[in-house]
This record gives C-alpha cells, structure tokens and sequence, in this order.
C-alpha cells in the first residue's frame, strides 16, 4: 500500500469534508432548505459539538469511532436532503468565504499575538507594582 498516496487522500477527503460542512451549516440558514434537512442538519451539528457522545472517547480506539463513522454518515445524509440548487449556491457561497479566510488569515493573527503581547505586558507591569 502506498502511504504517501494514502495520506495524500485522506488530506483532501477531509478538506472536502471540511468544505461541505460550511456549506451544510449556510444551508442550514437558507429559507429554501426544508424544514426536515434543516433538523438533520441541526441533530448532527449538535451531536458534533457536544461533548456527549454515544460512546465516550476515552474508551480506547472505540470511543473515537463514533465519531469516525456517525459523522460521516450524518453529514452524507444531510447532504442527500438538502435540494442540489440550495446546496450549489451554499457551495459556491463557502467557496468565496474559504477564499477570503485565507486572505485576512495573516492579519487576524498578528492581531491575536498583538494582543497576547499586551496582556502579558500588563500582566508584568501588575506583578512587578504588586511586588516591588
């Protein structure tokens, strides 16, 4: 088996998997979307950010496999319910908004260590005029 090739697919599997799960999410908010795929897609979102699982992840290799599996399956579910119109526009939707991250990604986190800077700084200067 070619682990360089094997690696290189799962990569873009879940790159894709990443994609159509901001594209479900915006379909989940459009008014096209039927009042069923949008349940579905609020069941799977909910069970996806919940730290309630059917099998808890710290039972070894099983308790992640919930999480492999039913995902997965939810999110194909959910994208067999949604009307393919709905979800072209969400997709096309995700596409511009993925190329926008990538854009202001460098500023945001230059924003971020900004302010992680100042609040060590201020962190100092507290702790020094406490002390001394």
């Amino acid at each position: 088996m070619n682990k360089p090739g094997l690696l290189n697919r799962l990569r873009q599997w879940a790159k894709s998997c990443k994609f159509e799960i901001r594209a479900l999410l915006l379909a989940m908010r459009h008014p096209d979307t039927p009042w069923y795929a949008k349940a579905w897609l609020s069941c799977v979102a909910a069970y996806a950010f919940s730290p309630i699982d059917l099998i808890p992840d710290f039972i070894p290799v099983i308790g992640y496999l919930d999480d492999l599996v039913l995902l997965p399956i939810g999110i194909y579910i959910g994208l067999r319910m949604v009307p393919p119109e709905v979800m072209e526009e969400c997709r096309s939707v995700a596409q511009r908004a993925e190329d926008t991250d990538k854009k202001t990604s460098i500023p945001g986190a230059l924003a971020v260590i900004f302010l992680w800077i100042l609040a060590l700084a201020c962190a100092a200067c507290f702790i020094v005029h406490a002390y001394y």
